[in-house]
């Protein structure tokens, strides 16, 4: 028997490649099949509906950030950081008493978990591990408490309504663009140390997904400019970029693939909300500069 050629390697390694992306092409769209009529129920509902569904990110997110820094060797704790992302919720949905949670929120922080690292029998990364049960819910919890700023407490179409459906549709239609036309068309990387797969010409394909987004859940439902709401999607889809890259440089750090498991062909659920940490600070800011919050 003659060993395989080149030719016959690589054509062997291509159609093996071709077969993988096409299972994971496959997941994606069962996953999201089921995953998104849950969001948008949410989404719809609004007010403590969507603390509710807020809650549940939280708990899953902070749960598999957890798990990636004790992968690396670190250890923050995990109850004060699930306490303080539970906080920045509550402190959004009771404006009355938004500001006084807030400091007690940032006064604890203080008070009560550095003290608890002098117990430690090694003192070795403290000053790591407190940094990262602070990080965790500033990186988690304080961009899901925005969603619930934006979304307001008026169940069903209202402003707030169109404002978040247009940051998890601008994100969604940025992320398949941009899988799809990187895929396809990629050739020039975007970020090689961070993340070796996305490219320039998948944020370009992205763009025009987020653009349209924003054109069409914004310009005519809340009453902002055409030319503002272009403005926006372009917004959305640097924001979305920047959201990906960071949880691609956190699990790059902590040396794992994905954050979790929880979402077939997804990954984890800090896999499927990266990019809108960053998105919906964007648009929640967008909103007031607009005045049509």
């Amino acid at each position: 028997m003659q060993p395989a050629s080149e030719q016959e390697i690589q054509t062997n390694a291509s159609e093996k490649n071709s077969r993988q992306w096409n299972r994971s092409v496959g997941q994606r769209v069962i996953t999201s099949v089921i995953a998104i009529p849950v969001v948008l129920a949410f989404v719809w509902l609004g007010g403590w509906f969507g603390f509710a569904g807020a809650i549940i990110a939280v708990i899953l997110s902070v749960y598999e950030l957890h798990n990636m820094m004790v992968h690396e060797g670190y250890h923050p704790l995990i109850w004060m950081s699930f306490a303080l992302s539970i906080l920045l919720l509550l402190a959004a949905m009771l404006p009355q008493q938004r500001l006084i949670l807030l400091e007690a929120g940032l006064s604890a922080a203080l008070l009560i978990t550095l003290p608890l690292f002098f117990f430690r029998k090694k003192l070795e990364g403290a000053m790591v591990d407190w940094s990262l049960t602070l990080a965790i819910p500033v990186y988690l919890g304080w961009p899901l408490s925005v969603f619930l700023l934006l979304r307001g407490f008026q169940a069903g179409v209202s402003t707030g309504f169109w404002w978040v459906l247009t940051v998890f549709i601008g994100v969604w239609g940025f992320d398949s663009g941009a899988f799809f036309a990187g895929h396809f068309f990629g050739r020039h990387k975007l970020a090689p140390k961070i993340s070796p797969a996305k490219t320039w010409e998948g944020v370009a394909g992205g763009l025009v997904f987020s653009i349209a987004a924003a054109v069409v859940l914004t310009a005519w439902p809340i009453g902002v400019p055409w030319y503002l709401a272009i403005l926006l999607g372009i917004l959305i889809g640097i924001a979305a970029t920047l959201g990906d890259l960071a949880e691609s440089l956190i699990k790059r750090q902590t040396h794992v693939k994905d954050s979790g498991q929880f979402m077939p062909g997804h990954g984890g659920i800090l896999d499927r909300i990266d990019s809108l940490l960053f998105a919906v600070i964007v648009v929640f800011i967008f909103a007031q500069l607009v005045g049509k919050l």
